[in-house]
């Protein structure tokens, strides 16, 4: 947003879709004035600009930090809202929080065991009544989370290369859009649910066209990466021998066509490599040889990649201890999935379009190895048994380095 933008949206005064807040507002106000938003049509709250419209400024330090963590567990279902700050007349910058309208409604406000529902009429949010409750669950459309949009996250965010790569040299379209038609990317781009009409008129990715090909998915998407970390015992510690987060798109492209163009699972298997591989002699040589089997820890990542909840935002965890390797992804099993029934080979996405693509570029069927197969390929390899362990808000995959 440029600062005439922001003057003008502030001299049309707070609205059905705007709403003007101080910077010391409470974490529960907030959350409030989001859920009245996504239950309503979207809108965007501006911190720092005083009732009657003149602009006071930000104060608070690590302002979109407080916001988002102001957010985090208070609304259900979560809400990743779009922050940018812009500097008005004078020097004093107004911080934009925008809300796209909801897919999952109804949304709430969530205090312990109770949940309090909100939605904008006029320039006021109110307590949702009965009716009116009764119309948001009528009104909700059971979209997947990854098809819901991502506010702030437009053409030009998207890595237009790796586009451009994937429908020409994975999907084999022969009639794309010039480079410079963003309209006709833009389409191309909805039809195949990477990207969404808002009803403000703006185009935006959705969540599964910006982990699979923005730019930089954490911009827009936070806890769209992998924390990996190796540490010297079998227990965390602040010394690790290394830790690095990714947040790499996850869509790669043929290496023949574009070699440097690698997804999120070949960024963060290359920082593992060294810390899970060892050297074995071979005659004279020697040889360094990975200490697990290589396609079953990228397996497991990829697993943990197209199946997480991505409304729980915290990144996938990697951690790589002395004796054992272990990655956590977040979220339940979904739908009535047990750990029992993964190893019998029952498998329910979570993420339908993030499965397609990752299948389209080659992971998937390059793999297709599954529970089942990891359980066997292990067995084989050192006799011990992968672990998983499942909660109401995360999945553990253990992997042994060797048998006990």
């Amino acid at each position: 947003m440029t600062k005439a933008e922001l003057l003008e949206l502030i001299a049309n005064g707070e609205n059905s879709g705007v709403e003007f807040k101080r910077d010391d507002i409470r974490p529960e106000q907030l959350a409030k004035e989001i859920v009245a938003f996504a239950n309503f049509r979207g809108g965007r709250i501006l911190l720092g600009v005083e009732n009657d419209g003149n602009i006071s400024g930000i104060t608070r330090p690590q302002l979109e930090e407080w916001v988002m963590n102001a957010i985090s567990g208070r609304v259900t279902p979560q809400i990743i809202p779009f922050y940018e700050e812009v500097a008005s007349n004078g020097g004093k910058r107004v911080a934009i929080v925008g809300v796209e309208r909801g897919a999952n409604k109804p949304y709430a406000v969530r205090d312990g065991d109770r949940l309090d529902f909100f939605i904008r009429v006029g320039s006021e949010s109110r307590r949702a009544d009965r009716d009116t409750l009764r119309r948001l669950f009528q009104a909700s459309e059971n979209i997947h989370f990854e098809a819901t949009p991502v506010s702030g996250a437009e053409w030009e965010h998207f890595d237009q290369t790796r586009v451009r790569g994937y429908f020409q040299f994975v999907r084999h379209f022969d009639d794309l859009p010039d480079d410079h038609d963003r309209a006709g990317w833009e389409r191309l781009l909805i039809n195949n649910e990477y990207m969404i009409a808002t009803e403000q008129g703006k185009v935006v990715a959705t969540v599964a066209g910006s982990v699979l090909f923005l730019q930089h998915p954490e911009r827009f998407f936070p806890a769209a990466g992998v924390n990996a970390a190796a540490f010297r015992g079998n227990e965390k510690d602040y010394d690790s021998l290394a830790r690095r987060r990714f947040d790499a798109p996850m869509a790669a492209l043929p290496r023949k066509r574009h070699p440097s163009t690698r997804g999120l699972i070949e960024e963060v298997l290359t920082f593992v490599q060294p810390h899970v591989s060892g050297e074995r002699l071979e005659g004279a040589r020697r040889v360094r040889q990975w200490l697990y089997p290589k396609e079953i820890v990228r397996e497991a990542l990829l697993n943990a990649l197209i199946h997480r909840d991505w409304t729980i935002p915290t990144d996938i965890e990697l951690a790589i201890y002395a004796e054992r390797l272990e990655i956590i992804s977040p979220g339940a099993l979904p739908n009535t999935v047990t750990v029992e029934k993964m190893k019998a080979g029952v498998r329910v996405p979570r993420n339908t379009i993030i499965m397609r693509t990752m299948q389209d570029c080659g992971y998937v069927e390059a793999m297709g190895m599954g529970v089942r197969s990891m359980v066997r390929g292990m067995l084989e390899y050192n006799q011990t048994e992968p672990e998983f362990i499942a909660t109401e808000d995360r999945l553990l995959v253990r992997l042994w380095r060797e048998k006990k």
